[in-house]
Protein backbone atom coordinates (compact mmCIF):
# COMPACT_ATOMS: atom_id res chain seq x y z
CA UNK A 1 0.00 0.00 0.00
CA UNK A 2 2.72 2.37 1.02
CA UNK A 3 4.31 2.24 -2.35
CA UNK A 4 1.58 2.98 -4.24
CA UNK A 5 0.80 6.08 -2.00
CA UNK A 6 4.38 7.15 -2.71
CA UNK A 7 3.95 7.23 -6.71
CA UNK A 8 0.83 9.18 -6.24
CA UNK A 9 2.64 11.45 -4.37
CA UNK A 10 5.28 11.98 -7.23
CA UNK A 11 2.35 12.18 -10.06
CA UNK A 12 0.95 14.32 -7.55
CA UNK A 13 4.78 16.43 -7.46
CA UNK A 14 4.97 16.14 -11.32
CA UNK A 15 1.35 17.43 -12.09
CA UNK A 16 2.04 20.43 -10.06
CA UNK A 17 5.37 20.78 -11.83
CA UNK A 18 3.77 20.67 -15.49
CA UNK A 19 0.65 23.09 -14.17
CA UNK A 20 3.08 25.69 -13.18
CA UNK A 21 4.74 25.82 -16.47
CA UNK A 22 1.63 27.26 -18.04
CA UNK A 23 0.63 29.90 -14.88
CA UNK A 24 1.79 33.52 -16.22
CA UNK A 25 2.03 34.39 -12.50
CA UNK A 26 5.45 34.72 -11.55
CA UNK A 27 5.03 34.34 -7.67
CA UNK A 28 2.02 32.26 -7.91
CA UNK A 29 4.35 30.07 -10.56
CA UNK A 30 7.49 29.65 -8.14
CA UNK A 31 5.01 28.43 -5.38
CA UNK A 32 3.23 25.79 -7.39
CA UNK A 33 6.70 24.55 -8.75
CA UNK A 34 7.95 24.53 -4.85
CA UNK A 35 4.98 22.19 -3.80
CA UNK A 36 5.48 20.04 -7.00
CA UNK A 37 9.31 20.29 -6.24
CA UNK A 38 8.56 18.98 -2.55
CA UNK A 39 6.59 16.48 -3.74
CA UNK A 40 9.06 14.92 -6.39
CA UNK A 41 11.47 15.40 -3.09
CA UNK A 42 9.49 12.99 -1.12
CA UNK A 43 9.18 10.26 -3.85
CA UNK A 44 12.81 10.87 -4.56
CA UNK A 45 14.01 10.51 -0.88
CA UNK A 46 11.93 7.28 -0.87
CA UNK A 47 13.47 5.86 -4.01
CA UNK A 48 17.13 6.69 -2.21
CA UNK A 49 17.66 8.15 -6.11
CA UNK A 50 21.17 9.98 -5.28
CA UNK A 51 20.93 12.30 -8.64
CA UNK A 52 16.98 13.26 -8.50
CA UNK A 53 17.27 14.17 -4.10
CA UNK A 54 19.69 16.91 -4.89
CA UNK A 55 17.96 17.97 -7.77
CA UNK A 56 15.17 18.91 -6.74
CA UNK A 57 16.47 20.28 -3.23
CA UNK A 58 17.87 22.69 -5.80
CA UNK A 59 14.87 22.95 -7.90
CA UNK A 60 12.93 23.94 -4.94
CA UNK A 61 15.54 26.36 -3.39
CA UNK A 62 15.89 28.01 -6.54
CA UNK A 63 12.14 28.57 -6.81
CA UNK A 64 12.16 29.67 -3.16
CA UNK A 65 15.36 32.37 -3.72
CA UNK A 66 12.91 33.84 -6.87
CA UNK A 67 10.25 34.52 -4.66
CA UNK A 68 12.36 36.16 -2.33
CA UNK A 69 13.93 38.33 -5.15
CA UNK A 70 10.46 39.21 -6.97
CA UNK A 71 8.47 40.16 -3.84
CA UNK A 72 11.99 42.46 -2.86
CA UNK A 73 11.48 44.27 -5.77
Amino acid sequence: MFPIIIKIIGAIGLIFITWGIFIKNEIKQDWIFVIGGLFLLAYSAYLKDPIFIPLQIVFVLASLYEIYTLRKK
